[in-house]
């Protein structure tokens, strides 16, 4: 690949896809961005980088920045991502990921766009029967938010059959962490996942942090989750993005996760021991549609990508969380 093609990046003033796009950057692949900013930040995209405020759904706008660019990939983050939310609001969760992510196909595919990869999600498996959870493992979505990511790699599927574009699936377990350079991280207001309120709590941003479940058949009770720290999640886009160019007639499907568990304790246990603090911690009765256990089987990405993970380690995730919230601090937010 002498001369990199230019990638969009969807949802990339957000949480992972600025990460990814950093990844893109470090890389050497010119990136592009196009988002709504109703949940990213405009300051979260590096300024040398090209921006396009607006919808994925909004057909003439994309085709536009596609056609503009010369796009030749897209890695399509934009999206809802709350569960508790796309169960009272199901409808928003089907409208802007399931068409609002077949609007942005269509257009990929009229502007000749060769690959595609699709942010997915743990949440596609249900409750599964095993732990570690295959890629081969039923997929039984117990809430809006999961059939929503479901359905757009059913799509993704039958338009690869269809058109001369590939694509890569990759279902994120639980993502968490932040630039170990500081640039980006989790900067969403009332973010639901666990590492981020734990240190917002031992940051004094919270005054406690609500465990739901504490007799789940899990070793401590709790709800036992692979957490993957979000630079190596964004470095497996820029591998699964070499792979998709080295092999157009290939599609992959790949968990996104370190086939490692920790339960709810044992994060907030790591984020007093780095904090050197003592959250104070509410046991609450279980959420609905919370499996005891999520972990990936990761097997599949370590053989099909060369994706070597760095930050695999608890106490590196939350050290990278809590520098991260001290820059938000300092910012106001």
């Amino acid at each position: 690949m002498s001369q990199k093609p230019t990638v969009l990046v969807t949802g990339g003033a957000g949480y992972i896809g600025s990460h990814a796009v950093l990844a893109l950057k470090d890389a050497g692949w010119p990136v592009v961005v196009a988002d709504n900013l109703v949940t990213g930040f405009r300051w979260a995209v590096p300024d040398d980088v090209p921006f396009h405020q607006g919808d994925i759904s909004d057909q003439p706008f994309i085709e536009d920045v596609l056609k503009q660019h010369d796009i030749k990939a897209i890695m399509h983050f934009a999206g809802s991502v709350v569960v508790p939310e796309s169960v009272s609001d199901p409808l928003k969760y089907y409208r802007n990921n399931t068409v609002a992510s077949r609007a942005l196909i269509e257009s990929a595919v009229r502007c000749d766009v060769p690959h595609f990869i699709f942010s997915s999600t743990a949440a596609t498996y249900g409750i599964p029967e095993e732990s570690p959870c295959s890629e081969d493992s039923p997929t039984r979505p117990i809430n809006p938010y999961g059939m929503s990511k479901l359905m757009t790699e059913a799509m993704l599927a039958d338009v690869s059959f269809a058109h001369p574009m590939n694509h890569c699936i990759l279902r994120y377990f639980n993502v968490a962490g932040a630039d170990p350079q500081g640039r980006s991280g989790q900067s969403t207001a009332g973010a639901t996942h666990l590492i981020k309120v734990a240190v917002e709590a031992a940051l004094g941003k919270r005054s406690h942090v609500g465990v739901f479940g504490t007799d789940f058949p899990t070793p401590d009770g709790t709800g036992v989750r692979d957490y993957i720290h979000v630079s190596d999640l964004a470095a497996a886009h820029v591998l699964a993005l070499e792979a998709l160019i080295e092999k157009p007639e290939e599609n992959l499907l790949m968990n996104c996760g370190y086939n490692r568990g920790f339960s709810v304790l044992e994060v907030l246990d790591a984020v007093d021991r780095v904090t050197n603090m003592s959250i104070d911690r509410r046991m609450e009765p279980p959420r609905a549609g919370d499996p005891p256990a999520l972990v990936a089987d990761n097997g599949r990405i370590l053989s099909r990508l060369p994706w070597q993970p760095r930050h695999a380690d608890l106490d590196m995730i939350v050290t990278h969380a809590v520098g991260w919230e001290r820059k938000l601090s300092e910012r106001g937010l």
